[in-house]
């Protein structure tokens, strides 16, 4: 009885400290200094931090980061809203100034349609080459009616004979 709330005991201690560990590391990104005092202008920050990619990470959004060019970033969207930007304004001054790359939703406007259209129009492609492959294959497995001569018959229905 001891040994299971020893047990308990442990796998709870295991659970809160990893739970503890996956909320410091969400804090740790946005240090204390880089927050606004104004809580519309903070908010307004963080939501379209959310949607900037990490150059440094690449799979994170520079809100959840911890890398100094991801604090960078976030201090320029921070005071570009200072400055009286609109949220789209401060997307489009980071995007002219690091690339689309820095999006983490791309748009589909200008190249990026053939991207976006890519897979679909792979996959249609694939299942076409697929079919004809399919039916050219099951056309040569068929068996094909030869006309066969009589010299060719005649040797036919011998060696049908002698089997049967």
């Amino acid at each position: 009885m001891t040994t299971l709330i020893r047990r308990t005991g442990a796998i709870r201690t295991v659970a809160f400290g990893l739970l503890l560990a996956f909320v410091a590391n969400m804090a740790l990104a946005v240090q204390p200094d880089e927050v606004l005092d104004n809580p519309a202008l903070e908010a307004r920050a963080r939501d379209i931090s959310k949607g900037l990619r990490c150059l440094v990470c690449q799979n994170e959004s520079i809100d959840d980061s911890n890398a100094s060019l991801a604090r960078d970033l976030r201090l320029l969207v921070r005071e570009r809203l200072v400055e009286g930007d609109s949220n789209e304004e401060v997307v489009e001054f980071i995007v002219d100034r690091y690339g689309e790359f820095v999006l983490l939703k791309p748009t589909t406007g200008g190249w990026n349609w053939l991207l976006w259209a890519a897979g679909p129009i792979l996959f249609v492609f694939a299942l076409i080459v697929g079919g004809f492959y399919l039916r050219g294959r099951s056309r040569a497995d068929a068996p094909t009616e030869a006309g066969l001569s009589e010299t060719e018959r005649a040797r036919l229905r011998q060696i049908l004979d002698e089997q049967g």
